[in-house]
């Protein structure tokens, strides 16, 4: 992954607490569930961008179904 950025973040308390708890119960550390947490978000808004562009050009080539694929 190459270098790291320390990076402060405000969370409300009972977030924290959960993620205090799952990071025990996963054995690994805070960061690493934080990590964890934006790859996925990053990944999700990645799909969700495919989905919408490929959505569109469906739509442009007038295809509505998946029959018409």
């Amino acid at each position: 992954m190459g270098k790291y950025k320390v990076v402060n973040i405000s969370m409300p308390e009972e977030f924290f607490r959960q993620a205090e708890k799952l990071a025990r119960e996963e054995n690994r550390t805070r960061s690493e569930l934080y990590r964890e947490a934006l790859r996925q978000y990053i990944e999700t808004r990645q799909w969700q961008k495919l989905q919408r562009e490929t959505a569109e050009r469906a739509r442009k080539l007038g295809i509505t179904s998946e029959e018409d694929v």
